[in-house]
């Protein structure tokens, strides 16, 4: 632990006081040590203003003794947040993932405390936020106040995450394993195949970028035949790694990092994380600069491959929540979808199965009464479903609604040509 003063995350929390707005680092990198501590003192609090994207690990949000003490207010909602989220004690800031820096650095949600996790100082004191640079660069940068879980299992990653110990105001030195997930493991049939039609849509010296869960993995695991091929992503998963090890993933052919893969966090297993460990051809970055437009459109053939709760038949994408109950957050969709689409060659895909595990449709003649569109039917260019792809981009409302019940399980179909007929 070289030669640095760290404290125990009992005296580090009690910096924090009635009022004020806490961040809590994300993802793989949720200090949980940190906020257990800060739990703990929930008697002695009052309006506590947690503020997050995805959280993992064993961090329970929901006990009902919290109540009074902590309000979470949710940039991005994740499974342990969900429940919170939608009572009285809890909230969702929709907006885009490129541009939650801008709240922290513009004041609009300024913070008080940020409560990160980190690998062990280097030799000249540096540290890494490690597995997500994403919203915690900005979050660091601005904070009143930094307490830091010093994590010899956080691997030291290459790009915006290095931050020095004089930056950090408490360190707190906590030995444990970063939360995983296998995405390999979450497969259905509906998802292997979907995976060979997305991937019989990427081209050799394509610039992919992969959203959250088991379709991504799949489109991976078709792609070891391909030449060339490039990341810029807001997220990586264990997915990639047999392909930069065989060189399929090389970079060789983009505009900008050439020679680099790009990504703003991870979530995955050990392996990837003992992966990216001090890797220089991996660099994670802020994800106000890994999810800008104007960034994404630089590559070729930007392949964007996003997820979907439902889809209407005009093509208006829900991917956030179901009906009023917000599921998960609008994240970075609209930042790659729009990138991708202004890439040369680019190709923006929504990729869903054709129905939910409970058999319901989702390819729908209308959105659920509340829900959120993500994604305008204005962007949205190919879709995906075990029974085939379509590219809807210049496509009339009734051609697209054409197209789109060719997507649709066929014991929905009918009914959703019932919909055609009775609107159009």
């Amino acid at each position: 632990m070289n030669n640095t003063t760290y404290s125990t995350a009992e005296e580090a929390v009690k910096i924090i006081q009635s009022g004020s707005r806490v961040f809590i680092h994300g993802s793989a990198a949720t200090p949980v040590h940190l906020v257990k501590a800060l739990q703990q003192r929930h008697q002695e609090l009052k309006r506590v203003e947690l503020v997050s994207i995805t959280t993992l690990g064993d961090a329970d949000f929901n006990d009902s003794s919290y109540k009074e003490s902590f309000f979470f207010n949710s940039l991005f909602v994740s499974a342990i947040t969900r429940a919170i989220v939608n009572s009285s004690h809890g909230d969702y800031v929709p907006v885009f993932l490129s541009q939650i820096p801008k709240l922290f650095r513009e004041g609009f949600l300024p913070i008080d405390v940020a409560l990160v996790q980190v690998s062990p100082p280097d030799v000249h004191g540096y540290c890494s936020l490690g597995t997500s640079v994403d919203i915690a660069r900005a979050a660091v940068d601005t904070a009143k106040h930094v307490i830091a879980q010093v994590n010899p299992n956080m691997p030291r990653t290459h790009g915006d995450g290095f931050i020095h110990i004089n930056k950090i105001h408490t360190l707190v030195w906590h030995e444990s394993f970063l939360p995983e997930v296998d995405y390999s493991t979450k497969t259905t049939e509906a998802m292997v195949t979907i995976g060979h039609h997305i991937a019989s849509l990427v081209e050799d010296g394509a610039t992919l970028q992969l959203g959250i869960g088991g379709i991504p993995d799949q489109v991976l695991k078709n792609l070891s035949g391909h030449k060339n091929l490039g990341i810029h992503t807001e997220m990586l998963s264990d997915g990639v790694i047999p392909l930069i090890q065989s060189g399929v993933i090389n970079n060789s052919l983009k505009k900008i990092n050439r020679g680099k893969s790009i990504t703003g966090f991870m979530i995955g297993t050990k392996k990837l994380y003992d992966f990216v460990n001090d890797n220089p051809s991996i660099r994670v970055m802020d994800i106000s600069y890994a999810n800008d437009t104007s960034i994404i459109r630089q590559n070729p053939k930007v392949t964007a491959i996003n997820s979907a709760i439902e889809l209407d038949l005009t093509g208006q994408v829900c991917a956030d929540s179901m009906g009023t109950y917000q599921y998960s957050g609008i994240g970075g969709q609209m930042d790659f979808i729009h990138g991708a689409s202004l890439s040369q060659g680019g190709k923006p895909i929504i990729a869903l199965p054709s129905v939910t595990s409970k058999g319901i449709s989702r390819i729908v003649p209308f959105l659920k009464e509340g829900a959120g569109v993500v994604t305008t039917r204005g962007h949205v260019n190919w879709v995906v479903t075990e029974y085939g792809k379509v590219n809807l981009f210049g496509l009339s409302l009734k051609q697209r609604a054409r197209a789109l019940i060719n997507l649709a399980h066929p014991m929905h179909q009918e009914t959703l040509e019932k919909a055609y007929h009775d609107r159009f």
